[in-house]
Order: C-alpha cells, then sequence, then structure tokens
C-alpha cells in the first residue's frame, strides 16, 4: 500500500506546481501510466494476492503454503540400494515420472550423487547423498489406490511373510505391475498395503492371467541373491496346466528356441523359431482326461510365454488360452466351466539365509480350476 500512496502523492506533488499547460499535463500522466503505474500495480496484485491466500486460508483451515510445486531433495542410500545403478534407483523411487525425464535430468546435470555429476550407470554406495531434481508429472500417472475389496483379496492370499520376503498367491486376471494402460498392478497395490516397506520388489514375474505363486523381496540382498538363483538354475518352478488332447507318454523334454514379436497393438506374441532364444521346458504328465491332460510343466529357461507356446508347439495347447489355443477346443471347455488360462505356478523352490537350506513355497490350486477337473473327473 505504500506504494500506491507514492506513486499518488508524486502525481498530486505535479499537479501542485501548477503545471497546467495540456502538453505538460500529457507527460505527467505518460509518466504516471509507463513509470509509476507498474510499481503501483505490483503492489496492488501481490497484496490482492497475499489477502486471497489468507481468505483461502481462513476458509480451508490449513496453512497456507507458499509453493505447490515440489522442492528438491536429497536422499541417503542405505542398503537396501547399494549396488544399484543410479537410473534404476531413480525408476523406483521417481513414480510417475516417465523414463525419458529422468535421463534427461541425469544427462542435464539435475541429478548428482555426492554433488557430482554422473552417469546413468553410475552405481550407488551406502552413504552416498542422492540430488532429486524437482521435477513435475502428471497427476493421472500416479497408480491408483487399492480398494478394499482389492486389498482384502490379496491378503487372504498371502501365502508366507517375513522382514526378508513375501510370497502370493497372485489371482487370475492382475498384471503384476502397472503400465501399458494398466494403472494398478500387484507390486504397486502391495506397496500400499505395506507402507512402512522402504523396499518391495518383483522377484520375477508370471502372466496377467496365470495364478500362484508370485515372490516380492523386502531387501535389496534378497533379491539380488535370489536373481542368481534365477539365472543359474537354483530356484525350482512347478506349474499345473491342462493342456488340450491326450499327451502319450510321462515325461517330456522340449528344447525349441523361442523368439518374442511386439504387435502393432503392443501385445507380445511369441513362437518357436530358429534364430530366437534358448528355452527349455520339461513337461510330466499327471493325469489323462477324455479330451484333456493334466500336466506339471517345469521351465528350465524362463522366456515369456515359454510354456504356453511350448504346450502348442507339442500340439497340446493349454485350454483356455486365447493366444495360442484353438478357438473350438476353448469352447468346448468353456461348457464346462473353464472360463480362464488353465495355467497355475504350483510351487517355488529355492534358498534364502537361514538354518533351512531349501526354502518353499506352494500356492493351492484355485476352486475354479478344481471345479473344473472334478467335471472332467465324472466324464470319465
Amino acid at each position: 500500500m505504500d506504494c500506491k500512496l507514492l506513486t499518488i502523492s508524486g502525481f498530486l506533488k505535479c499537479a501542485e506546481t501548477g503545471v497546467a499547460s495540456k502538453g505538460r499535463w500529457s507527460i505527467a500522466f505518460f509518466l504516471l501510466a509507463s513509470n509509476l503505474m507498474p510499481s503501483w500495480y505490483d503492489c496492488a496484485m501481490t497484496d490482492s494476492s497475499a489477502s486471497a491466500s489468507k481468505n483461502s486460508s481462513k476458509g480451508s483451515g490449513e496453512p497456507s503454503s507458499p509453493s505447490s510445486a515440489p522442492r528438491v531433495s536429497f536422499n541417503s542410500i542405505d542398503e537396501n540400494s547399494q549396488g544399484q545403478r543410479i537410473d534404476n534407483y531413480l525408476l523406483r523411487t521417481m513414480k510417475g515420472v516417465p523414463k525419458s525425464r529422468i535421463y534427461r535430468a541425469l544427462r542435464k546435470g539435475e541429478v548428482r550423487v555426492n554433488k557430482k555429476r554422473i552417469k546413468p550407470e553410475f552405481k550407488l554406495s551406502i552413504g552416498d547423498s542422492v540430488r532429486i531434481p524437482p521435477i513435475m508429472f502428471e497427476e493421472s500417472a500416479v497408480p491408483s489406490l487399492p480398494g478394499r475389496k482389492f486389498v482384502a483379496l490379496l491378503e487372504s492370499r498371502i501365502l508366507y511373510e517375513d522382514d526378508l520376503l513375501l510370497a502370493v498367491n497372485k489371482p487370475t486376471g492382475v498384471a503384476v505391475h502397472g503400465g501399458s494402460g494398466i494403472q494398478l498392478g500387484l507390486i504397486e497395490a502391495l506397496r500400499s498395503m505395506r507402507s512402512q516397506c522402504g523396499f518391495l520388489e518383483l522377484v520375477h514375474r508370471i502372466d496377467k492371467d496365470t495364478s500362484g505363486c508370485l515372490l516380492i523381496a523386502k531387501k535389496r540382498g534378497v533379491l539380488l541373491d535370489l536373481h542368481r538363483q534365477l539365472r543359474e538354475g537354483g530356484m525350482h518352478k512347478q506349474y499345473t496346466a491342462l493342456l488340450d488332447g491326450r499327451w502319450s507318454g510321462r515325461e517330456h523334454l522340449i528344447d525349441a528356441p523361442l523368439k518374442k514379436n511386439v504387435l502393432a497393438s503392443g501385445e507380445r506374441h511369441v513362437r518357436v523359431a530358429v534364430d530366437g532364444k534358448a528355452s527349455k521346458t520339461l513337461f510330466h504328465v499327471e493325469k489323462r482326461y477324455q479330451d484333456a491332460t493334466l500336466v506339471v510343466a517345469k521351465p528350465i529357461t524362463g522366456r515369456t510365454h515359454q510354456i504356453r507356446v511350448h504346450a502348442q508347439f507339442v500340439g497340446h495347447a493349454i485350454l483356455g488360452d486365447q493366444r495360442y489355443a484353438l478357438a473350438e477346443s476353448n469352447q468346448r471347455m468353456k461348457k464346462l466351466g473353464l472360463k480362464r488360462l488353465f495355467l497355475h505356478a504350483h510351487s517355488l523352490a529355492f534358498t534364502l539365509p537361514g538354518p533351512e537350506d531349501i526354502f518353499r513355497v506352494e500356492a493351492p490350486l484355485d476352486a475354479d480350476l478344481q471345479k473344473v477337473l472334478d467335471v472332467l473327473e465324472k466324464g470319465q
């Protein structure tokens, strides 16, 4: 307000000097408009904004904030992030920020470690101070919170949990993580449900339509060790699957390279190809029905859609598979109550630090799949 009064008083003083000529009055008004008015306008707008902010604070019952924009923050690296690349660390901690924006921040030096510029491949150490820039992102990119029914469902399907690990019997139809039009995946839901955990990461993945055992690490050291076991064949997986037709014999080792293609729609399609990646699956026949065979599948390698494509390759696709099975076979099984992919991650065996050498988790067959087997049994 002082600024406003000073401007007006300056103008009045000019008038009191007896400046009466039309030209000089025009100059006075011009000076007022071009030089004095902006400073008055700025002060008035500042006062008005402050007043509006004050009134807004009174109305909301909360203290006003100078700015709602994000600010620079500094993260101290602990054991859960030790040895991790800075780009992967940022992708994990800056949820909702596009990957391209994170890499641009690294290139421009907006992200620093111990006040120094670093490259994306830089590996973090305990005690490092990471500067996180104030990057804005779309609210729509922030994962949605899980609903009460979904939370209750996941809680009822937790198979094991301690300070190192969480094992869950993933429901069919639930993606393991968000992306590609999926706002909320299983890992995002679990992070919300276990918000007190500073670290929750998927150890491995299973398809959206597959149910069964899924591991989530609570410590980075556990994650790295389990990843090592996956690479070296130290983790043993068993899946229960119902295949189309009657498959003769007891055991079948399918050794066929797989190649992944991404369709224009963004969907992944896998096929057997000479130039594909080496892939092996061991199938053990458990029971034969009139037009179906129940098997235990043990993937030796871990390629995308591996069990599904290997089953199709030998002429016995997994029933209920909308991508790789015959439409008429799926239609036949639908009449018997099968409305989903009959593939269930039955068990996982691996090692963990502690007194027990082998750690094993098992997920019982879902009731809807068991019901289909009961119908097939009666039809024998």
